[in-house]
């Protein structure tokens, strides 16, 4: 890695950590819960503990002077659920884009298994041959998803998140799969640090007990959306996950700390 990878990779983490809270969603799903008022929800998860913050680079100017010195990820390809397939995520910007709208990384999102994977793997190599000239990180969200694939199996997990090193990521985001176990053979898959999406569990002490297998299993933190933007309360979701991945916390420690009732 360059020096300016390394030093924006600090900037949107701690000491290898990462809380991410992708809010991009606008675009797939439109101003749901927690996005009408984007500002006072970055405002709100950054000072729970969230590292950074990642959205379409639309919004910028509705996330500087809400994040609380923490970083910003500026995603470049999505698609809606309106459209006639939601797998075809399509680019929306460039890395120049992204830095004009004061990016410190960026992100792409591969369906690995759909019927887009062939164009998705070469907009990703593109990319980051395009970010490695900038000195800019690039967050590969890869999920295992398409007509014959489970998104928790842990073998496609595991070659979702090598092909993400392999077209010269810096970071993958990928699914969880269910428990610790399974989850280190997907976390040994790669060499570069790997976060796990929110998903969908049942209540906030399953949300954490997944962080922790996740972090039991070797991972580096969490990307999590609509698990903390669309709390009740955002702010202590932020700090119970941070909790988990920052300072080693159990679900039901963190919970107490965060002052959260499940």
């Amino acid at each position: 890695m360059t020096p300016g990878i390394d030093a924006r990779l600090r900037r949107i983490g701690t000491d290898g950590r990462y809380v991410m809270v992708p809010m991009d969603h606008g675009l797939t799903l439109g101003a749901v819960t927690g996005l009408k008022d984007i500002e006072s929800t970055i405002d709100a998860v950054t000072r729970g503990g969230a590292d950074s913050v990642l959205t379409q680079k639309g919004i910028a100017h509705r996330v500087h002077g809400n994040k609380n010195g923490a970083g910003y990820i500026v995603h470049l390809n999505g698609s809606t659920v309106i459209g006639p397939d939601s797998n075809d995520k399509r680019a929306t910007g460039s890395v120049e884009a992204a830095l004009r709208a004061g990016a410190d990384a960026v992100s792409f999102h591969i369906n690995v298994g759909s019927t887009y994977e062939r164009e998705q793997i070469e907009k990703l190599g593109q990319l980051t041959d395009e970010a490695a000239e900038y000195g800019i990180p690039v967050l590969a969200m890869t999920y295992a998803r398409g007509p014959d694939t489970e998104e928790d199996d842990p073998e496609a997990l595991g070659h979702a998140v090598r092909l993400g090193e392999e077209l010269g990521a810096d970071l993958i985001k990928t699914g969880y799969s269910g428990d610790a176990e399974s989850f280190e053979s997907v976390c040994e898959s790669t060499a570069r640090p790997v976060l796990i999406a929110g998903g969908s569990p049942d209540g906030d002490r399953e949300s954490l007990r997944a962080v922790r297998g996740a972090m039991d299993a070797g991972a580096a933190g969490v990307s999590m959306g609509r698990t903390i933007f669309q709390h009740d309360d955002p702010e202590r979701m932020a700090r119970a996950v941070s909790l988990v991945v920052h300072e080693g916390h159990g679900a039901d420690e963190a919970l107490e700390r965060a002052e959260l009732a499940d």
